[in-house]
């Protein structure tokens, strides 16, 4: 077992523990507010190209068409009426803590691709980033997030994959932790 996957189960279940009560909390405020499941699983392109399902807490009602939020004409129809807070904060990711301890993600990688994003996973695939297992956070987040067009996001996960290591993902880690705070590169 690689240093990074140690880090990333010891991390992610000392999180969870120390994130259960506010967790808790979360989930009745999506029941009280909406009808519907708590977690929303999405369909995402994993390490190898492989599908899984990737947790989140659910922000858009139940009846939302199942595309990238930014190829909707007004996404802020389809959210919850704690969607928004749940996402500028970046609160909905908070699961994907289990798919970490599951091994489908680590903290840091590329952002895992919608199952419909062909062009993006295409891209990865010929510059062999669908090796690596997908982050909670990557260098493409920390560098511009839901702002970067595809190519360009894929270039940043290239440099990641040509340059990482233990180091590189603490500074990853650190800057997101700043990006989240400011809220910084959520459109949507």
């Amino acid at each position: 077992m690689s240093v990074k996957r140690i880090f990333d189960i010891f991390s992610a279940l000392i999180l969870l523990i120390l994130l259960a009560i506010p967790c808790a909390i979360i989930a009745l405020m999506i029941k009280l507010t909406s009808a519907g499941p708590v977690f929303y699983v999405s369909d995402r392109v994993g390490k190898g190209n492989r599908i899984f399902g990737m947790y989140k807490f659910r922000t858009m009602k139940t009846d939302t068409p199942a595309v990238a939020t930014h190829l909707m004409e007004r996404p802020e129809d389809y959210l919850t009426s704690i969607g928004d807070f749940l996402r500028k904060t970046s609160i909905d990711e908070i699961p994907q803590l289990i798919n970490i301890i599951e091994g489908d993600m680590s903290f840091v990688g590329p952002r895992p691709a919608l199952f419909n994003q062909d062009d993006l996973v295409g891209l990865r695939t010929e510059k062999g980033i669908h090796e690596l297992a997908p982050g909670l956070t990557g260098w493409a987040q920390i560098n511009g997030r839901d702002d970067l067009p595809i190519p360009v996001k894929v270039e940043f996960d290239y440099y990641y994959m040509k340059h990482r290591s233990m180091s590189f993902d603490m500074k990853i880690l650190l800057l997101t932790l700043f990006k989240v705070a400011r809220k910084e590169g959520v459109s949507h």
